[in-house]
């Protein structure tokens, strides 16, 4: 039996059951379309974060924090206001140190405003930090030793929050609420086309002095220093020296401090999304090998239902090849079916969950074939076993259907 043969039959017993191969399909379009749809929406995730993490700074970037392994957090004296300073002063490979804290997302708004108060992430830092996350000022300036000492009430926000509270307005020198306390706009960022910053999740940025930051958060807690290195040659030894530095500055608390590269930031989030993508695609697989199951027993049902039609065909000189390749073709023929109907509402799966995700999703030509593949492998493996059934049957048991 040739193949255009074998296609045209295959095509004529499915259109005789063309519900059943419906249904049929549906698990088999399901699970690809998971599988599918996982795989592109968390590849572009984890491409949009690694991109944001390298946007933060330099292959010289590092932060310092408190030894999370040994069950250590950040409090009011795991780091020191004069901690950067000396660290920088003590080892040549450190070029520049930033010490961040971090607040909850807090309320912005402008005085005598009927806008809603905006969400907004705060960091309070010091001005190095320009340098280290590569923090580029469109307008005004950045902050300075001098707003950090004085506890000035001096605020640097991204441009996105500026078109947001001020439109048109120019926004240096304005006055903004944070929570409610009132700041004065001293510098605007450049706008960086970003992934995870984006309005459409309501968040922002904005900058203040770590002192000031403290005082609006009645809050203490340093939560990280970062820095880059003199070069590359002495990263691991900037690392080594702030860590040695800070525990011996705060050896009687029996602080522990751990460092961390931007690579080793982007291995850990390239192995935290694996794992996710994977834990997430098994699912979908799952789904695919249920779908599969379906498959195999719709053919065994085919089987029975057709004995009278197997046992004609070797009468008439069907070998059992020719019997085997009829039943196991409609089983590849429903998988591949299902296969590329997934495919399709897989990629507009992928594409619906990015933009409500609001990152591009990663449909690359491999993962689609490797999809479309494995569902011919399952229908060639659930198939397996009922074409061989079918081609099993001796005429004479078969005949005794007529």
């Amino acid at each position: 039996m040739n193949f255009a043969d074998l296609a045209q039959i295959v095509w004529e017993n499915l259109r005789a059951h063309r519900m059943r191969a419906v249904l049929t399909t549906i698990g088999i379009a399901i699970g690809i379309a998971g599988v599918i749809a996982v795989v592109a929406v968390g590849q572009g995730g984890e491409s949009v974060i690694i991109s944001e993490i390298e946007n933060m700074g330099s292959s010289l970037y590092f932060d310092i924090s408190p030894d999370y392994m040994r069950g250590e957090t950040a409090d009011s004296s795991t780091f020191s206001l004069e901690d950067p300073a000396l660290i920088k002063d003590i080892s040549p490979a450190v070029e520049k140190m930033a010490a961040i804290t971090l607040g909850p997302m807090v309320d912005v708004r402008i005085p005598q405003s009927q806008k809603k108060p905006l969400m907004t992430s705060l960091y309070g830092t010091n001005p190095d930090l320009a340098d280290i996350m590569n923090l580029s000022v469109e307008k005004g300036r950045f902050l300075s030793d001098l707003d950090v000492t004085a506890h000035a009430r001096v605020v640097v926000i991204d441009a996105g929050l500026a078109d947001d509270l001020f439109s048109n307005e120019e926004s240096l020198g304005k006055k903004i609420f944070v929570q409610d306390t009132p700041l004065t706009v001293v510098g605007v960022l450049e706008k960086v086309p970003s992934s995870m910053t984006d309005s459409s999740f309501g968040v922002r940025t904005i900058y203040a002095p770590i002192t000031s930051a403290q005082d609006m958060l009645n809050n203490r807690v340093i939560s990280q220093l970062c820095g880059v290195a003199a070069s590359e040659e002495t990263l691991d030894q900037a690392i080594s020296d702030s860590v040695k530095i800070l525990e011996s500055r705060h050896s009687s608390l029996n602080k522990h401090y751990v460092g961390t590269t931007l690579e080793e930031q982007l291995e850990m989030v390239g192995n935290v999304t694996s794992v996710l993508t994977t834990v997430i695609g098994a699912v979908a697989g799952i789904a695919l090998l249920v779908g599969g199951v379906g498959v195999m027993n719709i053919m065994l049902v085919a089987v029975s239902e057709r004995t009278r039609e197997i046992g004609l065909l070797k009468a008439l000189g069907a070998r059992r090849r020719d019997i085997m390749q009829q039943f196991l073709g409609e089983a590849v023929a429903l998988c591949l079916l299902g296969g590329m109907v997934g495919m399709i509402f897989g990629i507009i799966g992928a594409f619906t969950i990015a933009m409500v995700a609001n990152w591009p999703p990663l449909i690359s030509i491999w993962t689609i074939l490797l999809a479309v593949g494995f569902s011919v492998i399952i229908g060639i493996f659930f198939g397996l076993y009922p074409a061989s059934r079918a081609a099993s049957l001796s005429p004479a048991e078969a005949l005794r259907h007529l």
